[in-house]
């Protein structure tokens, strides 16, 4: 198994014993007209939110995007560069475009050095190279507070 393979299987983007090769040579093509031409602007996508609008005073804020298709993409970028760390949730996409994705924003984690993590099955987070992720168990207090005896 190659390691493009067994990163793909860690991701949970494909099975460990399926055979399947990893890229497609032949990535489908946008339909004719779905593409902005430059009089038209690009429609906000309903799909992503963000947290809450206290947040966006702050400078704290997390987007969360459930793209349905590669074409998502640029909107997760767009927040991505606009340093928002994004949760991307592609449970509800098809395996080769969930592929796509992740090589995507693996792309846009490292130029940007922010860093990628799964979170869940499908599941990633994508933070900015300013953020700081503060794992369940910051301190060792979780385990204090369970052993008092």
């Amino acid at each position: 198994m190659g390691s493009v393979r067994k990163a793909s299987a860690w991701l949970g983007l494909v099975e460990d014993s399926d055979d399947e090769r990893y890229y497609d040579d032949d990535y489908a093509q946008a339909p004719q007209g779905s593409v902005a031409g430059p009089g038209e602007q690009w429609v906000t996508d309903p799909r992503v939110r963000v947290a809450s609008e206290s947040a966006v005073e702050h400078g704290r804020r997390i987007a969360t995007v459930t793209p349905d298709g590669f074409r998502d993409a640029r909107g997760i970028g767009e927040l991505f560069r606009d340093g928002v760390p994004v949760i991307v949730n592609l449970s509800s996409m098809e395996p080769g475009d969930a592929k796509r994705v992740v090589d995507f924003a693996a792309g846009l984690t490292f130029g940007l050095r922010g860093s990628i993590e799964r979170v869940a099955t499908r599941v990633f987070l994508l933070t900015p190279a300013d953020t700081q992720i503060v794992s369940g168990e910051a301190g060792g207090r979780s385990r204090d507070f369970f052993n008092q005896s």
